[in-house]
């Protein structure tokens, strides 16, 4: 792998990594309502969720997943699912206390939860593991050994990813700082909206053909 080729894919994985997707307005979300911290265990959740999509596809999941519609679509439904669901959730949240949301952000209020649910996020996701699959294999040398640069692709990749969220995050709790409760409310139902049209676009997607 050379190093033109090797910028080349950092540059793309930062485009990437700032566009809004489910992991990036769950760590929004849970700055909001938990602080740095419950966003910490979201992130964490996040990327063991990518590191083990970026795993699968280098040992070939992503090519049986091309290859098998039935997986696929089991895979897409539940993830369909798992977004709206988690979108009901965002919607039905209250607007947050300042105080009581400032004061929680020493605290590690549902941690747990949140990595699971962004963990969750991470692997019911179809589309990253087929966008993985027709990804990484542009930036890798086949002359070389791949397993490699499979691990040094994907770390960097997760790194550049977790930063991002952490920016999220991190407007998350300024947010609280800084708007009204009405705003606050409005701006959690946005991303409650946002998981929606995730969802559909998700519903609507279809296997690439092979």
């Amino acid at each position: 792998m050379t190093t033109d080729t090797l910028l080349l894919f950092i540059l793309t994985s930062l485009l990437l990594a700032v566009t809004p997707g489910p992991t990036m307005l769950l760590a929004l979300s849970n700055g909001i309502s938990g602080g740095m911290r419950r966003a910490g265990w979201g992130i964490a959740g996040a990327s063991m969720g990518s590191i083990t999509v970026i795993s699968a596809v280098a040992l070939g999941l992503g090519s049986l997943m091309a290859a098998s519609e039935l997986l696929f679509n089991a895979l897409r439904v539940a993830g369909v699912l798992y977004l709206v669901w988690l979108g009901v959730k965002m919607w039905r949240t209250p607007p947050p206390d300042v105080q009581a949301a400032l004061a929680e952000q020493g605290e590690s209020p549902q941690g747990g939860r949140a990595l699971l649910r962004s963990l969750a996020v991470a692997l019911s996701n179809p589309k990253a593991v087929l966008f993985f699959a027709a990804f990484l294999p542009q930036f890798i040398d086949t002359a070389q050994p791949q397993a490699h640069q499979y691990m040094v692709l994907g770390a960097i990749f997760v790194a550049l990813d977790t930063c991002v969220m952490l920016a999220y995050a991190a407007a998350g709790t300024q947010a609280v700082r800084w708007l009204s409760k009405r705003s606050l409310q409005r701006l959690n139902r946005g991303c409650a909206a946002g998981m929606w049209a995730l969802a559909a676009m998700l519903a609507f997607w279809r296997r690439p053909s092979v």
